[in-house]
């Protein structure tokens, strides 16, 4: 089991770019085809690694790992989850310096933007949703939780909102809508 969870996440770690939100829809795939969770504790776990400070995606590896097989789970798949950023910066860096202008590298970055955005958008939907018990996609939890989200980015955009005070206000607005 350990060596398992360790293999998935080096894999998940090693093939995916764009950050932790990102990555969340091929930490689903691999916890859903493993059966390690179910769908809603799945999206408990990445509320609850949202909520803790660090990438998301490696909270993520580090809670599953340990619902999954205890603390040596949590090493392990926390492990396997790092250590292709570790040893990618490290060989990229060591030849970035010598690249970092090129056109062909540029373009490369900028056409990984619109992706690295759509998996984000795909991620905020999917656990946006997931958090309705009702089989309905109109809902009031949906409408609330639309709200809320209206919200946090007018505050950010136009108020400058910080995004500590962005969390506790939705904290407190999910209480006022969801207890």
């Amino acid at each position: 089991m350990l060596w398992n969870l360790f293999l998935t996440f080096f894999k998940i770690g090693l093939m995916s770019f764009g950050g932790g939100y990102a990555m969340l829809p091929v930490i689903q795939h691999e916890v859903n085809r493993h059966s390690w969770l179910s769908d809603k504790a799945f999206a408990d776990t990445v509320a609850l690694a949202g909520m803790a400070p660090g990438p998301i995606a490696t909270n993520s590896a580090t809670l599953i790992g340990f619902k999954t097989a205890g603390a040596a789970g949590a090493f392990a798949a926390t492990a396997g989850m790092v250590l292709p950023s570790l040893l990618i910066v490290v060989v990229i860096a060591s030849f970035f310096l010598k690249f970092h202008r090129h056109d062909r590298v540029k373009a490369a970055f900028y056409g990984l933007r619109p992706v690295v955005t759509g998996l984000i958008a795909y991620a905020a939907l999917r656990y946006g949703l997931a958090s309705s018990e009702e089989s309905s996609f109109w809902s009031w939890q949906v409408l609330g939780g639309a709200i809320i989200a209206a919200g946090v980015v007018i505050g950010m955009i136009r108020y400058k909102m910080h995004p500590a005070a962005a969390l506790v206000w939705s904290g407190l607005l999910g209480i006022a809508f969801f207890s």
